[in-house]
């Protein structure tokens, strides 16, 4: 299930429930949505069960010096105040992190998927944000930050290492051998001069995945075999041989790589995608003139 599918349907939990317990409850309460202020000496209950409501006196109305709870106070107004109401409203989703950003929102960090949210988490948004001014995709590039590892920490010696030219720039690929978009990848790569490509078989798409990383990795010459599946759709021979398939699909866990391609770059830039080629040498330029 996807994050927004389980948002839409932890909302229609949540309201649910909430609208149960309003028509049950004998005692009087103001929902703390209501544009409107509660009339004099009625109590608002305090829903967000990070801070104590404030109390004060009312001098409006029929009945003066009536004691009527504040709602002002409730509403989180830091990062770890907006963290502990999204657990308290949505406890089944792992929150890595949770930050402010300067469009007056914050962000929810889930795995690698971020969230918006305001202050008092009373809605909540899945999907790219722009920045209007810029068009920049900020989630986008947020989503690479988060994921951005130092290359030289990745563990080459899993990956199935190829060579163009004198290979000065290096890349390194989480790919499934079912995976179509891979496949496209590898048509772009095929004519990129001076490019070595570390390729992490990751094995998560089809029951037959792990089968192919298997007789690829086995292969004599596993990088020729994985080209030659992939590119020219010829199927590797049954092969037999310690691969390491376990350590792969622990390593890309690790690195939350949810789908493939997902490529590393030199500079430790991480995208997700098949990228045209212009796209894919303005990645490895830049990641080169950086170095890693």
């Amino acid at each position: 299930m996807t994050i927004r599918a389980w948002l839409s349907a932890a909302c229609l939990a949540v309201a649910a429930a909430s609208l149960a317990a309003t028509s049950s409850a004998a005692d009087k309460s103001v929902s703390t949505q209501s544009a409107g202020r509660p009339a004099a000496g009625e109590t608002v209950t305090n829903t967000s069960g990070l801070a104590p409501a404030a109390k004060s006196t009312s001098t409006d109305g029929p009945n003066p010096g009536e004691k009527v709870v504040s709602t002002t106070q409730a509403a989180p107004t830091d990062a770890d105040a907006v963290a502990a109401r999204f657990h308290e409203r949505f406890p089944d989703l792992n929150v890595t992190a949770v930050r402010r950003t300067p469009y007056g929102l914050f962000e929810v960090q889930v795995g690698m998927d971020l969230i918006y949210t305001d202050a008092s988490v009373g809605w909540v948004m899945e999907g790219p944000l722009i920045d209007a001014v810029t068009r920049r995709d900020v989630t986008r590039e947020r989503q690479e930050q988060i994921g951005s590892i130092a290359f030289s920490q990745l563990p080459l010696d899993l990956a199935i290492k190829r060579v163009n030219g004198d290979g000065s720039r290096v890349v390194a690929i989480f790919e499934d051998p079912n995976c179509g978009y891979c496949k496209q990848l590898r048509q772009t790569l095929e004519d990129v001069p001076n490019l070595t490509i570390y390729t992490f078989i990751y094995p998560i798409l089809a029951p037959d995945s792990r089968v192919k990383a298997r007789d690829i990795w086995c292969a004599p010459k596993p990088g020729q075999a994985w080209d030659d599946w992939m590119v020219r759709g010829k199927t590797p021979p049954t092969g037999s041989c310690n691969a390491p398939i376990d350590q792969v699909l622990a390593l890309g866990q690790r690195l939350m790589v949810r789908g493939t391609p997902t490529l590393f770059f030199a500079d430790g830039s991480r995208v997700s995608g098949a990228l045209p080629r212009d796209e894919l040498m303005t990645y490895l330029d830049k990641s080169s003139q950086k170095g890693g």
